[in-house]
């Protein structure tokens, strides 16, 4: 291999762009590196280029959503070998350290592994995957690696949504935000037998898109009906939702959560908040209400490839544009402005 590659490197607030940088090596002895065949941007990328998430320093190269190959493994690494095409989840663990044991992985203490944000992530050609043995996942035969490309962060995080809302049989669930998050908090949210799922977004495309494509049961267009919590509340006895999942991150989508929720139902938080939110304690904590939020945990992943096997979730109605690894900039254009019908930019090998 070559002594450098091409990778997205992040130098500041609103300064990206694709850079000669040195090749990834085996740093411990459970490291893997991975070569980067099929990645995507994500919504966090976004936050990262526009200066959002101040943790992530200058230098860093982006990306956390991708498969690839193995090209080579560290002596402890046990359940893949060079070759082996993978699923690689955003968010890697030790599975020894004190949050690891307790399952909350996305909290493991041997260095908070999040590609692109406090490691080098997968914007690039290649990729150093830590403790590969419990972050790295075979893709099965029969299944191409679009089939299971969101299963490392966005298909993973939208299964951590519905977890956490508790659904049952019979539910109103209500969505807020239709791009793809969201999308995948609805179909995995289907796992539980819901009686309705309701998208909740002002990009009537998306809407249309999510009912037409069975992804959502009803869309509700915040510019079109007013008030959102009241809208639902017709719709469900005067109750409101079951169960909100929010994922956006915005003032406008948290608010409608918590409003649209009824008395004793979830609101499942799972969108990346660059601002703080007030919550209204003094009219909220009658309601008794539950409210969960986090940075999933990714560890649904073996979950999920086998739901996919089975044709239980399809994602590949995400994928609206695909270009080299050259073409990146346009794709945090495209993207990131939410032009031309874009639900996921997905990026192919770079074109030496």
């Amino acid at each position: 291999m070559a002594d450098t590659m091409k990778a997205l490197v992040y130098r500041g607030p609103e300064k990206i762009g694709l850079e000669d940088v040195p090749m990834p090596k085996i740093i411990e002895p459970d490291d893997a590196i991975v070569k980067v065949t099929t990645s995507t941007i994500c919504g966090t990328d976004i936050h990262i280029w526009h200066g959002g998430m101040p943790e992530v320093e200058p230098g860093r190269i982006i990306g956390h959503e991708f498969v690839g190959e193995v090209v080579e493994v560290g002596p402890a690494v046990r359940n893949n070998k060079v070759g082996d095409k993978v699923a690689v989840s955003c968010v890697t663990q030790c599975g020894e350290c004190f949050y690891c044991v307790r399952g909350v992985y996305s909290h493991c203490t041997t260095g908070s592994w999040i590609f692109g944000y406090m490691i080098d992530g997968c914007q690039a050609e290649y990729v150093r995957v830590p403790h590969a043995n419990l972050g790295m996942f075979t893709i099965p035969d029969g299944l191409t690696e679009e089939d299971v490309l969101f299963v490392g962060d966005i298909l993973s995080t939208g299964y951590f949504g519905s977890e956490q809302g508790r659904i049952e049989p019979g539910d109103t669930v209500a969505v807020m935000g239709g791009g793809p998050v969201g999308m995948c908090a609805m179909t995995t949210a289907r796992l539980w037998g819901p009686a309705e799922i309701i998208a909740v977004d002002i990009n009537q495309e998306r809407l249309d898109f999510a009912v037409k494509n069975g992804i959502a049961d009803v869309g509700i267009n915040p510019q079109k009906v007013g008030n959102v919590g009241d809208a639902i509340r017709e719709r469900t006895g005067g109750r409101g939702a079951d169960v909100t999942i929010e994922a956006n991150g915005f003032k406008p989508t948290f608010d409608m959560a918590v409003d649209s929720v009824r008395p004793g139902g979830t609101i499942s938080l799972i969108g990346v908040f660059e601002k703080p939110q007030e919550l209204a304690m003094n009219t909220l904590w009658i309601k008794n209400i539950r409210i969960s939020m986090g940075l999933v945990n990714a560890n649904r992943i073996p979950e999920l490839i086998k739901l996919i096997q089975r044709g239980k979730i399809d994602t590949n109605y995400l994928i609206t544009h695909r270009a080299p690894l050259n073409d990146i900039l346009k794709g945090y254009d495209v993207f990131g402005g939410k032009k031309d019908g874009c639900l996921k930019w997905v990026v192919t090998p770079y074109v030496k």
